[in-house]
């Protein structure tokens, strides 16, 4: 995206139009809005649209800040759900992506590129954004269910983001639950003096 001017920042209800413009920008994120990750399957399935729209805005408007923002040259154009992993409900409950351990960790767990902005790296700069905002709400570890991209691999796949651009990043391989599913781990604790 070299010669764009690139932006990121915290997901706030000063920026709720923006979240908008990026969940509307993808076929998928007008439907999800994120909120797999923070209702029960009936729940999320029955407020597909509208209902998934309103349990993410009562998060952000609420302070919460669950995501960050990408802007290309002034326009929304990506999104990275980054928050505490208690605020996760769908997680805390899944089997194969239990906790590890009692390390209080937070969880990036999706990423929504506008149609636009695709196969230009965009997702890689959201996860450097996320890294930044976990950090600067005090997080001591990030954690990330990527996948690994396979023959049958399908687009939905690249919702949770790849596991080559996490390791880029410096997330290392803490588990393997699922044959393309690894658990990854960064350490945000500050370095000892």
């Amino acid at each position: 995206m070299s010669g764009d001017s690139i932006v990121c920042g915290p997901a706030t209800a000063e920026h709720w139009g923006d979240v908008v413009a990026v969940m509307e920008g993808c076929s998928y994120g007008r439907k999800c809005w994120c909120a797999y990750w923070y209702l029960p399957n009936r729940d999320y399935k029955a407020g597909w649209g509208p209902d998934n729209a309103a349990t993410l805005r009562s998060r952000v408007e609420g302070g919460e800040e669950p995501g960050v923002i990408a802007w290309v040259d002034g326009e929304a154009a990506g999104w990275c759900a980054v928050a505490p992993r208690e605020n996760h409900d769908r997680l805390n409950r899944s089997k194969p992506f239990a906790r590890l351990d009692d390390t209080p960790v937070w969880s990036v767990v999706c990423f929504v590129v506008c149609k636009g902005y695709r196969r230009r790296g965009l997702m890689r700069i959201l996860l450097g954004a996320a890294v930044d905002h976990a950090r600067n709400k005090g997080a001591v570890a990030l954690e990330a269910y990527p996948t690994e991209p396979g023959p049958k691999a399908g687009s939905a796949d690249l919702y949770f983001g790849t596991a080559a651009a996490f390791r880029d990043a410096g997330f290392e391989e803490a588990a393997r639950p699922l044959p393309r599913r690894p658990i990854m781990r960064l350490d945000l604790s500050p370095p000892a003096r």
